[in-house]
């Protein structure tokens, strides 16, 4: 087997999402969330009425919606994202969210949250 082959062997992860641990960051929003080296998986449950304030990052980010619906607040304009939808938010793009039902959502974000992985996202935590 190459070397490079092993390296990519020795990153892959394997992980039940009933295993992964919950962060409760508020009283209406809990997180999951998986990191690999270039790219990160969240799974978020918002309780209707949870509001994420306006904020940007570099991340690209993929928006999947599961159950619920979630209002995003962008520039000039808003966009009720619904169970089977997904949205695209390019980096830098300011963006907020309000939960209008109980939903839960998969995030993918391109690279990894360093501010998530480092527990510097205070913005989410009121």
């Amino acid at each position: 087997m190459s070397a490079i082959a092993r390296k990519d062997l020795s990153n892959v992860q394997h992980i039940r999402l009933e295993d992964m641990p919950t962060e409760h960051l508020n009283p209406l929003l809990e997180r999951q969330f998986v990191a690999g080296e270039k790219s990160m998986l969240a799974r978020l449950i918002l309780r209707a009425g949870c509001i994420v304030p306006l904020h940007s990052h570099e991340n690209e980010q993929i928006t999947y919606i599961l159950e619920g619906a979630l209002k995003f607040s962008l520039p000039e304009r808003e966009v009720v994202v619904r169970a089977g939808e997904i949205l695209v938010i390019p980096g830098n793009v300011p963006h907020s969210a309000e939960a209008l039902e109980d939903t839960v959502d998969l995030d993918v974000f391109c690279p990894p949250r360093a501010d998530w992985i480092s527990g510097a996202d205070a913005y989410l935590r009121r």
